[in-house]
Order: structure tokens, then C-alpha cells, then sequence
């Protein structure tokens, strides 16, 4: 792309400047590279800006702030991609994690903890039955599996925009040849064959309802995130209840991926917020207070799968359902189990007003930007679910993805923290916090629009 003079001194500035400013952060990851294999490293690389393409390297947290190696401050809106509600490091999860420690972090044996954050997040999300794993992906894959063996079917479904971890069999995208919707592997390294039983529909369009009806009787599950991460926007409430209905009357597990949306928009989340009762719902991120877990929780008619159902001592009850394989050494891990309880029980403690009042927040945060972008006849827009927000781009902007790197890195250079364009807000972020981003953002903005990256002329049609 060829650039204006003022557009390419203002490249060769900038870039000195940041490169200035996280000397060790860009040493670090130069010196690793050849035997560290970090994804992170390279996951929004672009020869334009190839000189600040390296992560901030953290060496310390506390509340809303985040210091790196070469000691910058950052007022962290990542939060660990949506894990922390409370901030970084709170009291009560220090205290656990402590306490626990003193314990012994014991593999293998039952869990007296565990079986309490089970109890917890039954009743705080309204399931039956709950197992525990490492990770997201692996309760999204748990999930998956679960569904396969109660209905005996092998298809599935999910949509296009949505985001399921790294396993396999979810990563697909859609593409359409002779009229015909087909699912083929997202990355290489992802065999055709594993795909070859996943359906991708369009998000909340009414015509998506044609192809799971003509697929209805080799459906085990409907994968849905209630709300997708990578379009705020689409809350399509109407149509999540019309899936219900139609997976219900037709034996099709709805799964609800609420890795984000799970204990950030209602202690029940999505399922809660939108009155919908999935069969399978998974979790993590919040529920492990920094520690890492992965929660499938659901009706016992799928999570019996797990372990053979329900059975007694002193009579003649045995596990009766089928089951299928579920295994995983750190499984249930003690430091996960004292923080996912601590966080589970603050959750608890506060009820609903605590994500009414991060909801607010937010909502009050958009309506100033947005009301700025306006004002300056901007092609940005802000949109949130909760707490969760993002910056998008109208249609009236031609380089949306020039105008994105370039935000996301002056934001960074001058000291926020967001996860790509946009962000969580927790309980620890103050008032003062979201001044300085209102006003970070405009002063970028300013900058931007001197060096005619956001000129009429260079971004509006």
C-alpha cells in the first residue's frame, strides 16, 4: 500500500518511539525465538509494522494495573482474556491459593473442594450434574463427546463468527460449493476427515433452521457461544429460543459455550440472561480465578456419560448409563479447586447486583465514546454485552485493518491493555481508570486524524 509522506513519518516515529519504550519486551522475544515457539509472538504480525510485533512481557500485577519488564505501568482492560472479574491478585484469591499451598497440591485422590465448586456451580447455574477439566477446549471437546454417546449420533453443528478452542472438531469454517454448505478444516494440520460430521451455519439467520431440520435425525448437539465474542452486536435472542425449541423436541443437545459470557453477564450467565435452559453448558476463565479449569456442567441424562449415573451404597444400585471416556491428571487440580471455590463463593456473596453494576459501567463507557465518535463523524463504533466491550469499525471505513493495528498499538505505547479492540471491565478497574481511557482514546484518535490515517479523505467513502 503506498503511503503519504505524513502517513510514513509518522510510521518511522511512532515505531522508534515504541521500540524505545519496550526495549526488553522486543529483546526477550527476539532471543527466544529460536527455541520458544510462541503463537503469541506472531498472531497479529504484519511486515508494515514488523519492528513492534512482539508481546509486552509482564513482570507484576495488582488491581487494574499491569507492569512489564522494562517498568511501564499498563491499565489492563485483557483482564487474561475475560478471567479476571475481580482484577489482578484480590485478597481473597491470595488467601486461598496460600492456604491451599500450606495444604499440598495432592493429585489423584478425591476432592473435598471440588466436590463443594460442583454443589456451587449447580446451583448457581441451574444444572444437574458437573465435571472438571484443564481447559476450555477440553470441556467444549467433553461436552461434544458426552452428546455423541446419549444420542448416539455423530454431526453436529456451530456457527461461523464463533469460537470454541482449539480441539479439532471445532475448528471449521463454511465454505458453499454448488449451493451446498461444506465444513473444511480451519488450519492446516486439521484432517478433512475430522470435520467431515460438522455442519457451520450462519449465526442467528432464520435459514440456518433449514439445515439443521434437514439434518435433524444425524444431529447429536447444537454449539452455540450465546453471544460471540467477535460480534458484540449479535444478541439474537429470538432465535436462541427458537433453537431450544427445535433441539428439544427433536433430541439434539444444545451446548452453550460460556467460557466468556459464564458468570460475567448473570451468576447463571447466558442461560440465565436469556431464559434458556441448555442440556450441556461449559465454563472457565472467571471460575478459576486465574488458575487454569474448564467446567461441563448439564442435565443428567448427558453428564451420566461421565461416570455411569447415580447409584447408592447399601443396595443393589450400579451405574447404569453408557459411558464414555473422560480422564485427565490434572483434573480437579487443588489450587484450581481453592480459587475456583473462593471465586465461586464472592460470586455468590454478591448476587446479581455485581454484574448489574459492571454492566452499567460499561454501558456508561460506550455512550461516552460513541457519543465522541459521532461528534467527530468517525467509522467507529462501540458495542458491549456485560462487561465485555469492543471498538468496531461501519462500513463507511475503507482500511479497517490499518486503523485497527495502529489503535491497538498506540494504545499499548500509551499504557492500556486490550484484548485486540476491545476489553473487560472488572471490579477493580475505578472511575479514574475509564476517564484515562476516554481520554487516551481521543488523544490517539487526534493523532491519528493529524497524520491522516482517519481523514475524511483516507477513510470515508
Amino acid at each position: 500500500m503506498n503511503f503519504t509522506t505524513p502517513q510514513q513519518q509518522y510510521l518511522q516515529r511512532f515505531i522508534h518511539d515504541y521500540n524505545q519504550r519496550t526495549p526488553k519486551s522486543k529483546q526477550l522475544a527476539e532471543q527466544n525465538r529460536p527455541y520458544f515457539a510462541d503463537h503469541k509472538a506472531s498472531i497479529i504480525f504484519t511486515m508494515l509494522l514488523k519492528e513492534i510485533c512482539y508481546p509486552i512481557a509482564g513482570d507484576r500485577s495488582i488491581g487494574s494495573k499491569i507492569w512489564d519488564i522494562d517498568g511501564n505501568e499498563y491499565l489492563d482492560f485483557s483482564m487474561g482474556y475475560g478471567v479476571n472479574l475481580f482484577g489482578h491478585n484480590p485478597p481473597f484469591i491470595k488467601q486461598a491459593i496460600s492456604e491451599q499451598l500450606e495444604r499440598g497440591i495432592h493429585l489423584g485422590l478425591g476432592s473435598e473442594i471440588a466436590c463443594e465448586v460442583a454443589e456451587t456451580i449447580c446451583q448457581l447455574t441451574n444444572t444437574e450434574r458437573v465435571a472438571l477439566s484443564n481447559t476450555g477446549t477440553e470441556a467444549v471437546m467433553t461436552a461434544i463427546r458426552l452428546a455423541r454417546t446419549a444420542t448416539n449420533r455423530s454431526k453436529i453443528a456451530l456457527f461461523s463468527g464463533s469460537y470454541h478452542g482449539h480441539f479439532d472438531g471445532t475448528l471449521v469454517k463454511n465454505q458453499t460449493l454448488d449451493n451446498t454448505p461444506q465444513a473444511l478444516p480451519l488450519a492446516p494440520g486439521v484432517p478433512a476427515s475430522i470435520v467431515k460430521d460438522v455442519l457451520v451455519l450462519d449465526y442467528g439467520n432464520p435459514k440456518s433452521f433449514d439445515l439443521i431440520k434437514q439434518y435433524q435425525q444425524e444431529l447429536a448437539a447444537v454449539l452455540v457461544e450465546p453471544v460471540q465474542t467477535s460480534n458484540l452486536s449479535l444478541q439474537p435472542k429470538e432465535f436462541l429460543h427458537q433453537l431450544r425449541k427445535f433441539t428439544q423436541d427433536n433430541n439434539i443437545a444444545l451446548i452453550f459455550d460460556e467460557m466468556v459470557t459464564g458468570f460475567r453477564i448473570h451468576p447463571g450467565g447466558a442461560q440465565a440472561w436469556f431464559n434458556i435452559e441448555a442440556d450441556l453448558a461449559t465454563y472457565g476463565k472467571i471460575v478459576g480465578g486465574g488458575m487454569p479449569i474448564g467446567v461441563i456442567a448439564g442435565k443428567a441424562k448427558y453428564m451420566n456419560a461421565i461416570d455411569g449415573g447415580i447409584w447408592n451404597y447399601g443396595d443393589r444400585t450400579c451405574p447404569q448409563a453408557k459411558k464414555t471416556f473422560f480422564a485427565g491428571t490434572y483434573c480437579k487440580h487443588p489450587l484450581a479447586m481453592a480459587t475456583a471455590r473462593a471465586v465461586l463463593l464472592e460470586i455468590k456473596s454478591q448476587g446479581v447486583p455485581l454484574q448489574q453494576q459492571l454492566t452499567q459501567r460499561t454501558a456508561e463507557l460506550v455512550a461516552t465514546l460513541n457519543a465522541y465518535f459521532i461528534k467527530e463523524k468517525l467509522p467507529l463504533k462501540m458495542v458491549h454485552f456485560g462487561s465485555l466491550f469492543a471498538v468496531n469499525f461501519t462500513e463507511d471505513c475503507t482500511s479497517p485493518d490499518i486503523v485497527a493495528l495502529l489503535l491497538y498499538y498506540n494504545l499499548i505505547h500509551q499504557g492500556i491493555l486490550f484484548r485486540e479492540l476491545g476489553g473487560f471491565l472488572s471490579t477493580a478497574h475505578t472511575e479514574e481508570d475509564l476517564n484515562y481511557l476516554i481520554n487516551t482514546i481521543k488523544n490517539i484518535i487526534a493523532e491519528l486524524t493529524q497524520a491522516v490515517f482517519l481523514s475524511k479523505e483516507y477513510v470515508l467513502r
